[in-house]
């Protein structure tokens, strides 16, 4: 396979606060240091590293820095990270929308992109001549544009506003014909941000049914943002991970999911609501640890450790029950783990209940967690919706088939199908 994309020493850096660089007498001195004298730009030697969670003391900071990979034709890249990582600047740079600060994009092939809900259409224009300006854009005739029409028009499921203004249409409507016109005209590589969030559940499902045509049926390639590590794991072959402007990973996509799982898991724990607490208090939980924190995969071992307000000895173990009660996103309760029917290990003592989960059987979704404790019969401690654990789809059953989230149940269990005669 040919390399269609090429990054070499990528850098983007923005000032805070202001347009421009400051003033035309700066501007100025830029230009003569730069094109006159030939030296280094002063203003690209400062600047600090893209982290929004941390004030900083400059007023430059690198939205991209240093970026290098390359990008082989009929792939399709995940590109993954938190809010503020880079990505949409990375897609922009890639897009053309912006130019780099430093560094070189290479691209073999026509590109087509999906950046923000309306980026492309003039509003005043209808559906229909949205369609023939963006084939426009992309170096398209009109014939090639009108041969496609039908198609972008069915895909999008807009025809009764095709001819209206859409200035008139809903976000999701404007997502809607704006992917149905990256898609189906012909570029070698679709560029797609996470705007796919504002359609509807059949939408994006049809949209992902397309990408993953357009890369394994057509062999063009595809590069999608998304914060769904589902649809990155159903849809990519690779992942490019970026964490403050900055490739924290490169490689095979379970890989790349891993690694950013990995890195959150690190930063989410913590955070628990003991605000709402009951019970008569003879018997407390003083803390709780996930041992991911609160993010999962779907067949994750999973390990909940209660540390209670003071040590139980062998005589006390038969009279606690501690449950934990996890309910869907309905309130629905969907599990139950309670230490009433795994019983402790009767030569065991100490203040700590440990329980722990093989494989968690849940679909993707979110997930809230309730706890209640009884003491001698009594209802001692308990919390409704201490906390929420957010479980992410995976390959749980090997087959390299992702689980449809929520349409075959709540619940994932290994089993085995045979043929006999």
């Amino acid at each position: 396979m040919s390399t269609v994309i090429k990054v070499d020493n990528l850098s983007k850096a923005y000032q805070l606060g202001k347009i421009g660089t400051g003033t035309i007498s700066r501007d100025l001195e830029r230009f003569w240091i730069t094109k006159v004298m030939g030296k280094e730009d002063p203003f690209l030697r400062i600047g600090e590293t893209n982290d929004r969670s941390v004030r900083g003391t400059g007023d430059v900071v690198w939205s991209l820095r240093d970026v290098n990979f390359s990008v082989q034709q009929g792939d399709a890249v995940g590109i993954i990270g938190k809010n503020g990582a880079g990505k949409s600047t990375l897609l922009k740079l890639l897009s053309r929308v912006t130019s780099p600060t430093l560094g070189e994009i290479r691209i073999k092939g026509r590109i087509s992109s999906l950046l923000e809900v309306g980026t492309g259409f003039h509003p005043e224009l209808s559906g229909r001549e949205n369609i023939f300006l963006n084939g426009s854009i992309l170096g398209m005739r009109r014939r090639e544009i009108a041969r496609k029409l039908d198609e972008i028009i069915d895909f999008s499921g807009v025809e009764r506003y095709i001819d209206t203004p859409v200035k008139r249409y809903s976000s999701g409507m404007y997502v809607r014909l704006a992917f149905a016109v990256a898609a189906h005209l012909e570029s070698e590589i679709l560029v797609v941000d996470e705007v796919l969030a504002v359609g509807d559940a059949e939408f994006r499902n049809k949209c992902l049914g397309k990408m993953q045509d357009i890369s394994t049926g057509q062999g063009r390639t595809v590069l999608f943002v998304s914060h769904d590590m589902t649809a990155i794991s159903a849809l990519c072959n690779r992942g490019i991970v970026l964490k403050h402007g900055m490739i924290d990973f490169h490689g095979d996509v379970s890989a790349s999911i891993q690694n950013y799982i990995f890195d959150t898991r690190k930063e989410v724990e913590g955070d628990l609501n003991f605000s709402n607490r009951a019970g008569d208090g003879t018997l407390k939980v003083e803390a709780l640890t996930f041992d991911y924190g609160k993010i999962y995969q779907s067949g994750d071992r999973v390990t909940i450790t209660a540390t209670l307000d003071r040590e139980l000895t062998p005589d006390e173990y038969d009279k606690v029950n501690l449950f934990f009660v996890i309910s869907n996103s309905l309130k629905k309760v969907v599990l139950t783990l309670s230490s009433k029917y795994a019983p402790f290990d009767a030569a065991a003592r100490g203040n700590k209940i440990v329980f722990d989960v093989p494989s968690l059987p849940l679909a993707e979704g979110l997930y809230t967690v309730d706890y209640w404790m009884s003491y001698h019969g009594v209802f001692a401690d308990g919390v409704k919706e201490i906390t929420s654990i957010e479980v992410l789809g995976t390959d749980f059953y090997g087959t390299g088939y992702m689980p449809v989230p929520r349409k075959h149940g709540e619940f994932l269990v290994h089993h085995k199908v045979a043929l006999k005669p």
